[in-house]
């Protein structure tokens, strides 16, 4: 019985490790083969977590605000950071995704203004650099991913069937 109780915190724990609900790993698989979409998918789940933000800090304080802060502060890097990787993926591959790119970088702007926008606390400052930093570098890579996306379709354009690489 001891064993039980001692098992139960530990499995709370690692399904609080996960940054992304249940859900929205099943938004994620469905779109794994259509690389725009995808990067949509990924825009929605940050913006998620960024109201939660702005709804915490727009009523009354409430017990536990510094605490909830830090989880979606440390969500949001975790998740700009898995948008990261599939970027790279994605221009290594040349897979099309020079419209969604520009709605992204509007998107990690308005998700930098909100956090930067947080008040200072010590319960989760460096969890809002990390946040930051993780935004800044998504920030570049996408900004370098579009120039050289724009370059590669120029020398490399798609057919015009309608199939793009995005499909593929």
């Amino acid at each position: 019985m001891l064993c039980l109780a001692a098992a139960v915190p530990a499995l709370q724990a690692q399904q609080r490790e996960s940054a992304l609900s249940d859900a929205e790993i099943e938004q994620l698989r469905d779109a794994a083969y259509f690389p725009a979409s995808r990067v949509m998918v990924f825009v929605k789940i940050v913006d998620s977590r960024v109201d939660r933000l702005r709804a915490l800090y727009a009523k009354a304080r409430q017990p536990g605000r510094e605490e909830d802060t830090h989880d979606l502060l440390e969500q949001v890097t975790s998740i700009c950071d898995e948008l990261q990787d599939n970027l790279d993926d994605y221009s290594t591959r040349h897979r099309d995704v020079r419209k969604q790119l520009p709605k992204l970088q509007d998107a990690i702007e308005r998700w930098t203004s909100t956090i930067r926008g947080l008040p200072e606390d010590e319960a989760y400052d460096v969890s809002r650099r990390l946040t930051l930093e993780s935004l800044g570098d998504l920030r570049e890579e996408a900004a370098k991913m579009l120039e050289d996306q724009k370059t590669w379709f120029a020398a490399h354009p798609p057919p015009k069937n309608g199939s793009t690489q995005s499909d593929r």
